[in-house]
């Protein structure tokens, strides 16, 4: 069967925008920013040389840096204002980090509070290493528990649903030939590959071989993987960058915008928000829970999970087998509602 990405009704000038493409049948939590107040002070050298250390020898993302960052600065500025507190980040005893986590607990989210501690721990981890102190005040200090919860994805029929809308806009002459094309390839790719939103923002022509139709991914940590997207994506891609892509050497973006500009993580957030509503889908499913789709219906169709966490980059197999719960679930679903003794 095939799908055509093309209205009747398109001008003969856009006719070059119209194509035949076969269908077929990421956790990243962010640090919430600071509130709006001052500029923070500068963070002491061992918090600047502990950054560098996680971006240039752990070659972690910036995002990831920056979160920790966050971190650093608001626990800094915590301890400027507490009474009786050290005003060095290497001063703080376990008492002071106890009633920090307090206070955290009465501000953010649990798993932001378990966000804020793990940045901390890894600093005074470092400051250990590096002789500064003996111990890390946070020995002994454990975070609030999560609770424990299976990801949400879409079903099959759901995501071509999804993959469905930009044809369906594109149709009734409700989108450019252009952001149709773009979003599809979009949503074909974080289908497709599996790709973090992030991956997927930072992709360049130059990792993708066209004629495996494999991409070469660096993920968290800096770690290559290879990806294979799938005949559908790859068909979209080759279609965009003959019809859109005002430069395609290996260093240049494969999404942009309509100026030419990467597609960032925000745009594709709010892009796939547009998707969703006019699929009649929950509006907080995130390109995530693409992701999590990809794995679920891998494992569901028979792929084994030590292949699923190479393809996810998962570096331990354990965070891996949340996707074995979601399929076990599905089959007792299943099970209660056809078996007469269920």
């Amino acid at each position: 069967m095939t799908v055509t990405l093309s209205p009747a009704s398109v001008p003969a000038t856009q006719k070059a925008a119209c194509y035949t493409l076969a269908t077929f049948g990421e956790r990243a939590y962010h640090l919430p920013p600071l509130n709006a107040e001052p500029e923070s002070p500068p963070l002491p050298p061992e918090a600047e040389s502990f950054l560098h250390h996680l971006a240039e020898q752990k070659r972690y993302s910036a995002r990831t840096t920056r979160n920790y960052r966050q971190a650093l600065e608001r626990f800094a500025g915590w301890l400027r204002t507490e009474p009786a507190a050290p005003a060095s980040l290497l001063g703080a005893q376990t008492r002071h980090l106890r009633r920090y986590l307090m206070d955290l607990q009465g501000a953010f989210e649990r798993r932001t509070v378990n966000l804020h501690l793990s940045a901390l721990r890894a600093f005074y981890r470092h400051q250990v290493r590096e002789e500064r102190i003996e111990a890390s005040p946070l020995a002994g200090i454990s975070g609030p528990k999560l609770e424990k919860s299976l990801p949400k994805f879409l079903t099959e029929k759901q995501i071509a649903q999804l993959l469905a809308g930009p044809t369906r806009l594109l149709e009734n002459e409700a989108i450019e030939p252009f952001a149709a094309l773009r979003d599809r390839l979009v949503m074909e790719l974080l289908y497709g590959g599996g790709f973090r939103v992030s991956e997927l923002s930072d992709l360049n022509y130059g990792q993708i071989d066209e004629a495996s139709g494999v991409a070469r991914i660096r993920g968290k940590g800096g770690k290559e993987r290879l990806c294979p997207v799938g005949s559908v994506a790859m068909a979209c891609l080759k279609a965009f960058r003959a019809q859109y892509a005002r430069h395609s050497s290996p260093q240049d973006p494969v999404l942009i915008t309509e100026q030419g500009a990467r597609f960032s993580v925000r745009r594709i957030q709010l892009m796939l928000k547009k998707y969703l509503d006019l699929a009649g889908l929950p509006h907080d499913l995130t390109p995530h829970k693409i992701r999590h789709s990809y794995a679920t219906h891998l494992l569901d169709n028979g792929a084994d999970l030590r292949l699923v966490q190479e393809l996810l980059g998962h570096a331990s197999l354990s965070t891996t087998q949340i996707y074995t719960h979601v399929s076990v679930a599905r089959l007792k679903d299943m099970h209660s509602k056809a078996h007469p003794r269920a």
